[in-house]
């Protein structure tokens, strides 16, 4: 399976949701939901864990992704990910890989492939 780099540059294709979506597979949907819960205090049911990918159009996207700010941002700019982006780093990008350091090693890897 190739890589599927999020707009922020997480890598959809290590993500739990997007894993237990493409596998089917409700006991990885159980044990995300509970990891959620565990490291960030999420509510999330184990039915709910379906996800398809942050670009994805396919309507299954997991709540997080659903709203996230930096997705929106990207999809009205029309742009492949945010290294495209003039604004780039932008206080929400900025914030999001304070969050998620794997993030921001992808997307340091997007801007070098970039130049």
């Amino acid at each position: 399976m190739s890589e599927m780099i999020a707009f922020c540059g997480l890598n959809c294709t290590q993500c739990p949701s997007f894993l237990a979506t493409l596998n089917d597979d409700d006991r990885a949907r159980e044990q995300t939901a509970a990891f959620y819960a565990k490291k960030f205090g999420m509510t999330v049911k184990p039915e709910d864990v379906n996800c398809d990918g942050c670009k994805s159009d396919s309507g299954r996207l997991f709540a997080y992704c659903r709203s996230c700010k930096i997705r929106q941002c990207s999809m009205d700019k029309k742009l492949d990910n945010c290294a495209s982006c003039r604004e780039q780093p932008c206080d929400k990008l900025q914030a999001f890989h304070l969050f998620a350091p794997e993030a921001k090693a992808f997307f340091d890897r997007l801007l070098e492939e970039k130049r």
